[in-house]
Protein backbone atom coordinates (compact mmCIF):
# COMPACT_ATOMS: atom_id res chain seq x y z
CA UNK A 1 0.00 0.00 0.00
CA UNK A 2 1.07 3.49 -0.55
CA UNK A 3 0.97 6.75 1.37
CA UNK A 4 -2.70 7.52 0.62
CA UNK A 5 -4.08 3.57 1.17
CA UNK A 6 -4.72 3.29 -2.66
CA UNK A 7 -3.30 0.82 -4.94
CA UNK A 8 -2.00 3.53 -7.40
CA UNK A 9 -2.05 7.45 -7.97
CA UNK A 10 -4.11 6.90 -11.13
CA UNK A 11 -6.94 4.88 -8.82
CA UNK A 12 -7.43 7.62 -6.77
CA UNK A 13 -8.21 9.58 -8.71
CA UNK A 14 -10.84 7.82 -10.67
CA UNK A 15 -12.13 6.77 -7.39
CA UNK A 16 -12.91 10.73 -6.36
CA UNK A 17 -13.56 11.98 -9.80
CA UNK A 18 -17.17 12.14 -9.59
CA UNK A 19 -17.53 14.13 -6.25
CA UNK A 20 -14.91 16.91 -7.68
CA UNK A 21 -16.43 20.09 -9.09
CA UNK A 22 -15.58 21.91 -12.17
CA UNK A 23 -12.06 22.76 -11.56
CA UNK A 24 -10.72 19.96 -10.04
CA UNK A 25 -12.13 17.61 -12.21
CA UNK A 26 -10.85 19.82 -15.09
CA UNK A 27 -7.40 18.91 -13.57
CA UNK A 28 -7.97 16.00 -12.88
CA UNK A 29 -8.70 14.55 -16.56
CA UNK A 30 -5.66 16.57 -16.81
CA UNK A 31 -3.40 14.15 -14.68
CA UNK A 32 -5.31 10.82 -16.01
CA UNK A 33 -4.11 11.77 -19.47
CA UNK A 34 -0.36 12.93 -18.61
CA UNK A 35 0.27 12.05 -14.53
CA UNK A 36 3.65 12.06 -15.02
CA UNK A 37 3.74 15.88 -14.90
CA UNK A 38 2.93 16.13 -11.70
CA UNK A 39 6.17 14.89 -10.54
CA UNK A 40 7.70 16.91 -13.62
CA UNK A 41 6.16 20.20 -12.06
CA UNK A 42 5.56 22.15 -8.62
CA UNK A 43 2.30 23.45 -7.84
CA UNK A 44 1.95 26.16 -9.35
CA UNK A 45 3.51 25.41 -13.26
CA UNK A 46 0.90 22.67 -12.93
CA UNK A 47 -1.69 24.76 -12.29
CA UNK A 48 -0.71 26.73 -15.44
CA UNK A 49 -0.72 23.64 -17.50
CA UNK A 50 -3.99 22.06 -16.67
CA UNK A 51 -5.50 26.17 -16.31
CA UNK A 52 -6.63 26.18 -12.68
CA UNK A 53 -5.35 27.91 -10.05
CA UNK A 54 -3.28 26.76 -7.25
CA UNK A 55 -5.75 26.28 -4.59
CA UNK A 56 -7.09 23.94 -6.60
CA UNK A 57 -3.90 21.89 -6.87
CA UNK A 58 -3.88 22.06 -3.07
CA UNK A 59 -7.06 21.07 -2.64
CA UNK A 60 -7.28 18.27 -5.28
CA UNK A 61 -4.16 16.25 -3.87
CA UNK A 62 -5.48 16.94 -0.43
CA UNK A 63 -9.08 15.22 -1.71
CA UNK A 64 -7.15 12.31 -2.67
CA UNK A 65 -5.73 11.73 0.78
CA UNK A 66 -2.13 13.52 0.64
CA UNK A 67 -0.56 15.21 3.13
CA UNK A 68 0.76 17.66 1.00
CA UNK A 69 1.21 18.37 -2.93
CA UNK A 70 5.33 17.00 -2.06
CA UNK A 71 3.71 13.70 -0.83
CA UNK A 72 1.92 13.51 -4.25
CA UNK A 73 4.68 14.24 -6.08
CA UNK A 74 6.34 11.56 -4.24
CA UNK A 75 4.46 9.14 -4.80
CA UNK A 76 3.94 9.83 -8.89
CA UNK A 77 7.47 9.47 -9.01
CA UNK A 78 7.66 6.36 -7.01
CA UNK A 79 4.83 5.04 -9.33
CA UNK A 80 7.19 6.55 -12.77
CA UNK A 81 9.88 4.41 -11.36
CA UNK A 82 7.93 0.97 -12.15
CA UNK A 83 7.83 1.75 -15.77
CA UNK A 84 4.04 2.02 -16.70
CA UNK A 85 4.00 3.98 -20.11
CA UNK A 86 1.37 6.59 -18.87
CA UNK A 87 3.34 7.73 -16.51
CA UNK A 88 6.49 8.22 -18.43
CA UNK A 89 4.62 10.22 -21.51
CA UNK A 90 3.90 14.28 -21.45
CA UNK A 91 2.90 17.56 -22.82
CA UNK A 92 6.30 18.52 -24.57
CA UNK A 93 7.53 16.09 -27.65
CA UNK A 94 11.03 15.98 -29.15
CA UNK A 95 10.80 17.45 -32.73
CA UNK A 96 10.50 14.91 -35.42
CA UNK A 97 14.60 15.85 -36.47
CA UNK A 98 15.64 14.97 -32.99
CA UNK A 99 13.58 11.69 -32.81
CA UNK A 100 16.01 9.71 -34.35
CA UNK A 101 18.90 10.26 -32.83
CA UNK A 102 17.36 10.86 -29.61
CA UNK A 103 16.64 7.14 -29.66
CA UNK A 104 19.77 5.57 -30.99
CA UNK A 105 22.17 8.01 -29.47
CA UNK A 106 20.27 6.63 -26.24
CA UNK A 107 20.32 2.80 -27.39
CA UNK A 108 24.11 3.37 -28.10
CA UNK A 109 24.42 5.06 -24.06
CA UNK A 110 22.63 1.90 -22.91
CA UNK A 111 24.80 -0.98 -24.56
CA UNK A 112 28.03 1.23 -23.43
CA UNK A 113 27.22 1.49 -20.08
CA UNK A 114 25.47 -2.20 -19.43
CA UNK A 115 29.12 -3.75 -21.40
CA UNK A 116 30.87 -1.87 -18.53
CA UNK A 117 29.47 -3.40 -15.59
CA UNK A 118 30.46 -7.08 -16.94
CA UNK A 119 33.35 -8.92 -17.78
CA UNK A 120 34.26 -11.83 -20.62
CA UNK A 121 35.47 -14.22 -17.35
CA UNK A 122 31.60 -13.94 -16.50
CA UNK A 123 29.94 -14.36 -19.21
CA UNK A 124 32.26 -17.16 -20.01
CA UNK A 125 31.35 -18.45 -16.65
CA UNK A 126 27.37 -18.46 -17.27
CA UNK A 127 27.81 -20.08 -20.67
CA UNK A 128 30.26 -22.92 -19.24
CA UNK A 129 27.10 -23.59 -16.55
CA UNK A 130 24.32 -23.52 -19.54
CA UNK A 131 26.59 -25.93 -21.27
CA UNK A 132 27.30 -28.13 -18.40
CA UNK A 133 23.15 -28.31 -16.75
CA UNK A 134 21.32 -31.06 -16.62
CA UNK A 135 18.42 -28.77 -17.61
CA UNK A 136 18.60 -24.94 -19.07
CA UNK A 137 15.16 -23.26 -17.79
CA UNK A 138 14.27 -20.01 -19.30
CA UNK A 139 12.11 -18.00 -17.45
CA UNK A 140 9.94 -14.43 -18.48
CA UNK A 141 7.15 -12.76 -17.72
CA UNK A 142 5.15 -9.93 -19.65
CA UNK A 143 8.07 -8.09 -21.82
CA UNK A 144 10.33 -10.01 -20.27
CA UNK A 145 8.98 -13.41 -22.00
CA UNK A 146 10.05 -12.10 -25.44
CA UNK A 147 13.76 -11.51 -24.25
CA UNK A 148 13.54 -15.29 -22.30
CA UNK A 149 11.91 -16.67 -25.69
CA UNK A 150 14.73 -14.50 -28.12
CA UNK A 151 17.81 -16.55 -26.07
CA UNK A 152 16.10 -20.04 -25.72
CA UNK A 153 15.81 -19.82 -29.69
CA UNK A 154 19.48 -18.86 -30.06
CA UNK A 155 20.41 -21.39 -27.58
CA UNK A 156 18.50 -24.22 -28.90
CA UNK A 157 20.87 -24.61 -31.62
CA UNK A 158 23.27 -26.25 -29.37
CA UNK A 159 21.47 -26.53 -26.12
CA UNK A 160 18.93 -29.49 -27.46
CA UNK A 161 17.96 -29.50 -23.31
CA UNK A 162 16.39 -25.50 -22.81
CA UNK A 163 12.97 -25.23 -22.05
CA UNK A 164 11.33 -21.83 -21.81
CA UNK A 165 9.10 -21.82 -18.81
CA UNK A 166 5.99 -22.16 -18.31
CA UNK A 167 5.19 -24.28 -21.00
CA UNK A 168 0.95 -24.49 -21.46
CA UNK A 169 -0.93 -26.21 -19.27
CA UNK A 170 1.34 -26.06 -16.93
CA UNK A 171 1.89 -24.29 -13.13
CA UNK A 172 5.24 -22.74 -11.51
CA UNK A 173 4.82 -25.44 -9.03
CA UNK A 174 5.38 -28.30 -11.32
CA UNK A 175 8.13 -26.74 -12.77
CA UNK A 176 10.20 -24.97 -10.03
CA UNK A 177 9.80 -28.77 -8.15
CA UNK A 178 11.96 -30.47 -10.73
CA UNK A 179 15.17 -28.10 -10.34
CA UNK A 180 18.08 -29.50 -8.89
CA UNK A 181 21.43 -28.40 -8.38
CA UNK A 182 22.38 -29.74 -11.68
CA UNK A 183 20.46 -27.21 -13.47
CA UNK A 184 20.90 -23.77 -14.50
CA UNK A 185 18.13 -21.06 -14.75
CA UNK A 186 18.13 -17.99 -16.40
CA UNK A 187 15.47 -15.28 -14.98
CA UNK A 188 14.66 -12.29 -16.99
CA UNK A 189 12.64 -9.78 -14.65
CA UNK A 190 12.77 -6.59 -16.75
CA UNK A 191 10.11 -3.50 -15.83
CA UNK A 192 7.09 -3.98 -14.74
CA UNK A 193 7.93 -7.07 -12.98
CA UNK A 194 5.00 -9.17 -11.83
CA UNK A 195 3.96 -8.93 -7.80
CA UNK A 196 5.54 -12.56 -6.75
CA UNK A 197 8.85 -12.20 -8.80
CA UNK A 198 10.49 -12.10 -5.75
CA UNK A 199 8.98 -15.27 -4.65
CA UNK A 200 9.21 -17.30 -7.55
CA UNK A 201 13.10 -15.77 -7.65
CA UNK A 202 13.30 -17.17 -3.90
CA UNK A 203 11.87 -20.71 -4.81
CA UNK A 204 14.13 -21.47 -7.22
CA UNK A 205 16.74 -20.40 -5.51
CA UNK A 206 15.91 -22.95 -2.80
CA UNK A 207 16.21 -25.67 -5.30
CA UNK A 208 19.85 -25.29 -5.65
CA UNK A 209 20.12 -24.49 -9.51
CA UNK A 210 22.59 -22.14 -10.68
CA UNK A 211 20.42 -18.92 -11.50
CA UNK A 212 21.04 -16.12 -13.62
CA UNK A 213 18.73 -13.29 -12.83
CA UNK A 214 18.67 -10.15 -15.53
CA UNK A 215 17.09 -6.99 -14.49
CA UNK A 216 17.24 -3.17 -15.21
CA UNK A 217 20.08 -1.36 -13.68
CA UNK A 218 17.72 0.25 -11.42
CA UNK A 219 17.46 -3.05 -9.42
CA UNK A 220 20.07 -3.42 -6.50
CA UNK A 221 22.71 -6.20 -6.99
CA UNK A 222 21.00 -9.17 -5.87
CA UNK A 223 23.28 -11.57 -3.31
CA UNK A 224 21.38 -14.51 -3.44
CA UNK A 225 21.47 -15.40 -7.10
CA UNK A 226 24.69 -16.87 -8.73
CA UNK A 227 24.89 -13.97 -11.46
CA UNK A 228 23.22 -11.04 -11.84
CA UNK A 229 23.23 -8.81 -14.61
CA UNK A 230 21.89 -5.14 -14.98
CA UNK A 231 21.22 -3.44 -18.02
CA UNK A 232 20.64 -0.02 -18.72
CA UNK A 233 17.32 0.56 -20.51
CA UNK A 234 17.04 4.29 -20.13
CA UNK A 235 15.09 5.97 -23.39
CA UNK A 236 13.54 9.63 -24.34
CA UNK A 237 10.17 8.51 -24.84
CA UNK A 238 7.40 6.97 -22.94
CA UNK A 239 8.91 3.26 -23.07
CA UNK A 240 11.90 1.83 -22.23
CA UNK A 241 14.84 1.12 -24.63
CA UNK A 242 15.75 -2.43 -24.69
CA UNK A 243 18.55 -2.33 -26.69
CA UNK A 244 21.25 -3.54 -24.36
CA UNK A 245 19.19 -6.26 -23.48
CA UNK A 246 19.19 -8.06 -26.47
CA UNK A 247 22.63 -7.16 -27.08
CA UNK A 248 23.35 -9.30 -23.77
CA UNK A 249 20.91 -12.00 -25.24
CA UNK A 250 23.15 -12.01 -28.48
CA UNK A 251 26.52 -12.06 -26.30
CA UNK A 252 25.04 -14.97 -24.12
CA UNK A 253 24.41 -17.29 -27.08
CA UNK A 254 27.41 -16.40 -28.92
CA UNK A 255 29.68 -17.57 -26.60
CA UNK A 256 27.64 -20.52 -25.62
CA UNK A 257 28.32 -21.39 -29.11
CA UNK A 258 31.27 -20.75 -29.49
CA UNK A 259 32.29 -22.91 -26.38
CA UNK A 260 30.14 -25.75 -26.91
CA UNK A 261 32.87 -27.26 -28.97
CA UNK A 262 33.15 -30.24 -31.48
CA UNK A 263 29.38 -31.53 -30.27
CA UNK A 264 28.04 -28.08 -31.12
CA UNK A 265 29.06 -28.03 -34.24
CA UNK A 266 27.76 -31.32 -35.46
CA UNK A 267 24.41 -30.32 -34.43
CA UNK A 268 24.29 -27.42 -36.58
CA UNK A 269 25.91 -29.11 -38.90
CA UNK A 270 23.23 -31.72 -39.05
CA UNK A 271 20.64 -28.68 -38.63
CA UNK A 272 21.59 -27.47 -41.79
CA UNK A 273 21.81 -30.93 -43.88
CA UNK A 274 18.11 -30.80 -42.03
CA UNK A 275 17.27 -27.41 -43.15
CA UNK A 276 17.89 -28.97 -46.71
CA UNK A 277 16.47 -31.89 -47.33
CA UNK A 278 12.83 -30.11 -45.68
CA UNK A 279 13.29 -27.28 -48.28
CA UNK A 280 12.46 -25.37 -44.82
CA UNK A 281 14.58 -21.93 -45.76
Amino acid sequence: MNETGKSSFLGAVRENLSRMPPTERRLAEFLLNFPGELASYNASELAKLANVSNATVSRFVQRLGYTSYEDARHHVRNEQSTGAAIYLSGTKEDTASDLVDLHFAQGARNLTDTGKTMSSTEIDEIADAILAARRVALFGFRSSQAFASYLHWQMLQVVDSSRLLPQPGQTLAEEIASFTEEDCVLFFALPRRIRDNDLILEHIRKSGAKLLYITDDKMPPHSGVTWHLRCRIAAPGQLFNHVSVIGLCHLLATRVIERAGTPARKRLSYIEALHDSLNEL
